[in-house]
């Protein structure tokens, strides 16, 4: 199974030396035991555009869909046997961040 585990902040590229030491281990963790995609630093929502171009309506929004305090602001994506086990390497996800962390099962 795959999942997104979305890191949760209230700004962008925010980690500290040791967090960013923390985070490098854990990724290397991942990646030695299978469970590792991808995983990556987002730009905050300040600099993010909506595009709703449904039915041709070629709507532009500046900002976030949602304004929000807290955001993704980063994420990887794993592969995890099961949702308990995405849910256990979220949990040291977490504490390697410093940051509240969000799992997703992710479908196809």
């Amino acid at each position: 199974m795959r999942f997104l585990l979305a890191v949760i902040d209230s700004r962008s590229n925010s980690g500290t030396s040791d967090e960013m030491a923390a985070i490098d281990e854990f990724n290397e963790m991942l990646e030695a035991n299978g469970h590792w995609i991808i995983a990556c630093g987002i730009d905050g929502p300040e600099n993010s555009v909506v595009i709703d171009n449904r039915d041709g309506a070629s709507l532009v929004h500046m900002g976030p869909l949602i304004d929000n305090n807290e955001f993704m602001s980063g994420f990887w994506l794993i592969k995890a046997d099961d949702r308990a086990q995405a849910e256990a390497l979220a949990a040291a996800g977490s504490k390697a961040c410093n940051r509240k962390v969000e799992v997703r099962t992710l479908h196809g």
